[in-house]
């Protein structure tokens, strides 16, 4: 795990890490997941490959998510409390930004009821579901401050981009170089 970049937005500390998000040590980590719960691959494969069959297991329970929104899990085995199942659009659906604002939202929506204090989110459907990386994490961080924004008394405090391809870990640092920190 490697820190990129640390910058202060509101009261939130932002974090771009460089790394496996299964090795995250915040509360809550976020999966890129598919509307049937099914972790087979990708970051999901990951985080059951790691956390154990549980996490598939407590999907399997749920059943279905539709696109742009979250469910979640106990984090079995891994180092977070739990897993934040999102269904972000596959690229050529339609309406992808919409619908990848409301994914990102309803993970910190769930990670909100959770009273949880710190979040790791991946580029949630700029892999396998084809959403350009670059496009994605443009969308995907200014959801992030939207919700800050819009919800100054969350009890997340700390919420951290991680990913394992320096590519994408490098979009979200120039994401976030130069975001405006004055409230």
């Amino acid at each position: 795990m490697k820190m990129l970049l640390e910058k202060d937005y509101k009261g939130v500390t932002l974090r771009v890490i460089h790394g496996d998000i299964t090795d995250e040590e915040t509360e809550a980590i976020v999966n890129a997941a598919n509307s049937s719960l099914q972790h087979g691959g990708g970051v999901a494969g990951a985080i059951v490959k790691k956390g154990g069959k549980i996490i598939q297991e407590e999907s399997d329970r749920i059943g279905y998510v539709p696109v742009g929104r979250a469910a979640y899990t106990t984090a079995g085995k891994l180092k977070a409390k739990y897993v934040i199942h999102t269904v972000g659009p596959v690229w050529g659906e339609g309406n992808e930004e919409e619908k990848l604002r409301s994914a990102i939202r309803s993970a910190l929506e769930v990670a909100e009821e959770l009273r949880v204090k710190s979040i790791a989110l991946p580029a949630v459907s700029t892999g396998i579901f084809g959403y350009p990386k670059e496009l994605g994490v443009k969308v995907i961080v200014d959801e992030v401050l939207r919700y800050i924004d819009n919800n100054p008394d969350t009890t997340i405090r700390e919420i951290h981009f991680t990913n394992i391809d320096m590519l994408t870990a490098e979009l979200f640092y120039k994401e976030l170089i130069n975001i405006h920190t004055q409230m």
